[in-house]
């Protein structure tokens, strides 16, 4: 397959995923930022509930940045995604910083 034609699949295959995007068919690409509705607390690990799940892009192993303002308070691992609701397990905290509800969570991307 020639590169023009190559370019050419993939265009129509990104445009045909936006339309469904848009017309809610299908999930977006990247997953949309969401809230932390409550964290519980264990005897071994901290359990972050997220207001968000599949329908907003996120998956099981996903790692997400967590927010509040503009100041990093740590980072989470997706550990199990339903379709309106995520549990995380805390990874990392920034300085003396603890997750609360309202903090915002957002999927961490890779740099090329």
């Amino acid at each position: 397959m020639s590169t023009v034609a190559f370019a050419a699949v993939l265009r129509r295959r990104l445009f045909r995923g936006a339309a469904l995007v848009l017309a809610g068919l299908a999930s977006p690409l990247v997953a949309t930022p969401v809230a932390v509705v409550a964290v519980e607390t264990g005897p071994k690990a901290d359990v972050v509930v997220l207001r968000g799940g599949h329908a907003d892009g996120l998956r099981s192993g996903m790692v997400c940045r967590l927010a509040r303002g503009t100041a990093e308070v740590g980072e989470l691992l997706l550990v199990e995604v339903r379709p309106d609701v995520s549990a995380a397990l805390i990874l990392s905290l920034a300085g003396r910083q603890a997750v609360r509800p309202g903090d915002i969570a957002t999927v961490k991307l890779l740099k090329s």
